[in-house]
């Protein structure tokens, strides 16, 4: 595909719009793409170190999800042009009244709506359930005797 062509797959649902990315989400901070990059890769690095932490399998998912599409963005960050950590990411997937995304935006949306999920549910990474933890203790009878 050539810059700006467009593919119809499913019309009128879904063409490959093959688009470059300065920015961020809907080209938010186009002049400021090696920001993206250093966040991208801090994100990645602060990922890896919580692996061994984790002992859930939705957890495991949402930061797998959350560090392919990080280092995808990246990849395009640091190798395309214009220049090394300022790369235009390549964004081609189109659906009607929405931005344009490629996969790696897609896997960071679906990990930061899992990761919402698991918050709400109180799911820490290790497996363990704080809401349900704290709602039991609430509930048990205090010692009255002091001791």
């Amino acid at each position: 595909m050539v810059e700006g062509e467009r593919i119809p797959v499913l019309p009128p649902l879904l063409h490959w719009y093959f688009i470059r990315n300065s920015g961020a989400a809907f080209s938010i901070g186009e002049n400021v793409t090696w920001v993206f990059s250093i966040i991208m890769a801090g994100v990645s690095i602060a990922i890896l170190f919580q692996v061994r932490k984790l002992g859930s399998a939705w957890w495991s998912l949402a930061l797998g999800l959350l560090l392919g599409g990080a280092l995808g963005n990246l990849t395009d960050r640091l190798f395309r042009e214009p220049s090394f950590g300022m790369g235009h990411v390549v964004d081609f997937i189109q659906l009607p009244n929405f931005a344009i995304f490629n996969i790696a935006d897609s896997a960071v949306v679906s990990a930061v709506v899992i990761i919402c999920i698991l918050t709400l549910k109180g799911i820490a990474l290790d497996g363990s359930r704080h809401v349900a933890a704290a709602r039991k203790e609430a509930a048990q009878p205090k010692d009255t005797d002091g001791v």
